[in-house]
């Protein structure tokens, strides 16, 4: 006997919140610039995951805006032609952003002259990635601590791409919780606004929280009454953390005021959580969980994609981590995940697809 597995990521859901008492939501198109978004949910930059398979499938879903996965700099400048296919966007992609990473405003400007070049509707600069081994090299999240690094590279950046281009940052709550930090944190916000950003990605936890603790969605709500108090209603917010279901991320909408989310591990596994945060924004009821022949589908069109792209053997290495993302949606996860971990071949996707993913006659 199986049984399904809830993801273990999930927040406690307000239980003082309904959805049946929710007054009728209007779904405005979320503006970053020059870019309109007709509906305010959008996929994260997910490092290791969001490529172009995995985008293909959140647009399925009703994803109309995605970030490709975070990239260096230096990677950006140096990547071939040739090889660039594999991480920038298709041409039925748009809109589309991407994302950079880096430490210094010449490379910076450079990556995103290339990426600007390449059609990228969008750029975004993260200053909010936790990993340590990024911070020790003065990258993501350590130009928290650094304001004048972080406008440095905000100001060359915004000077030298097209002005049609939106410039947008990914930001925390700051990098750790002491009132210097938050202090830094208004240095950043401020100061990039003044310099011409079109919006910001806010995760609601410090750098040094890394993933631990709950997101805090007041102060993402206080980042939005901010800017308005500064009469800058143009500046999108875009909330992000602990969005993993379609209730939690309706309530968060609705009581932070912020302009749009950003679902990052939340839909990784599990693209069904996009049409499920639509519908219900649209009054909707809430769609069926996905039966086991349409997960089935949903997982053999993503391997596919990624063969497409990659070639068979580098797609089975990548398809393994979102197998055992998929399968958390499957009653026999446990079963399941093992099976998918050994997976090298597509016809090893396959036999997982054939012994698992079949209904009940």
């Amino acid at each position: 006997m199986c049984n399904r597995v809830i993801r273990s990521e999930n927040v406690q859901f307000d239980s003082v919140y309904s959805l049946s008492a929710m007054q009728p939501f209007d779904i405005s198109p979320l503006r970053l610039g020059a870019v309109e978004i007709r509906t305010p949910v959008i996929q994260a930059a997910l490092s290791g995951y969001s490529d172009a398979p995995m985008r293909k499938i959140a647009r399925q879903f009703g994803c109309e805006f995605v970030l490709c996965e975070v990239m260096l700099d230096q990677f950006v400048v140096a990547v071939s032609s040739r090889k660039s296919r594999l991480y920038f966007a298709d041409s039925d992609e748009h809109p589309i952003g991407a994302q950079l990473m880096g430490s210094e405003p010449t490379q910076f400007v450079r990556a995103a002259q290339r990426l600007a070049d390449e059609g990228f509707d969008l750029i975004d600069l993260n200053f909010a990635c936790p990993v340590k081994k990024v911070l020790g090299r003065q990258r993501g999240g350590y130009l928290m601590s650094n304001p004048k690094s972080a406008l440095d590279i905000v100001a060359a950046v915004r000077q030298n791409i097209p002005d049609a281009i939106p410039l947008t940052l990914k930001l925390r709550k700051g990098f750790d919780d002491s009132p210097e930090s938050r202090s830094r944190f208004l240095e950043i916000l401020d100061g990039a606004v003044d310099l011409g950003i079109s919006g910001l990605t806010i995760h609601g936890r410090t750098v040094r929280q890394r993933y631990e603790g709950i997101s805090d969605w007041d102060f993402i709500r206080d980042v939005k009454q901010h800017l308005l108090a500064k009469n800058r209603p143009d500046i999108a917010v875009i909330g992000s953390g602990d969005l993993f279901t379609a209730e939690v991320c309706v309530q968060r909408l609705t009581e932070s005021g912020v302009n749009g989310l950003a679902l990052a591990r939340g839909v990784i596994g599990n693209p069904w959580l996009f049409r499920e945060v639509l519908a219900l924004l649209r009054q909707q009821p809430m769609p069926e969980p996905p039966g086991l022949a349409e997960q089935r589908e949903v997982l053999a069109k993503h391997f596919r994609l990624a063969t497409e792209l990659y070639g068979e053997r580098r797609a089975a290495s990548a398809m393994r981590a979102f197998g055992v993302k998929y399968c958390l949606l499957h009653p026999c996860c446990g079963q399941v995940r093992q099976d998918f971990v050994k997976v090298k071949t597509a016809a090893d996707w396959e036999g997982v697809l054939e012994k698992w993913y079949i209904e009940n006659e």
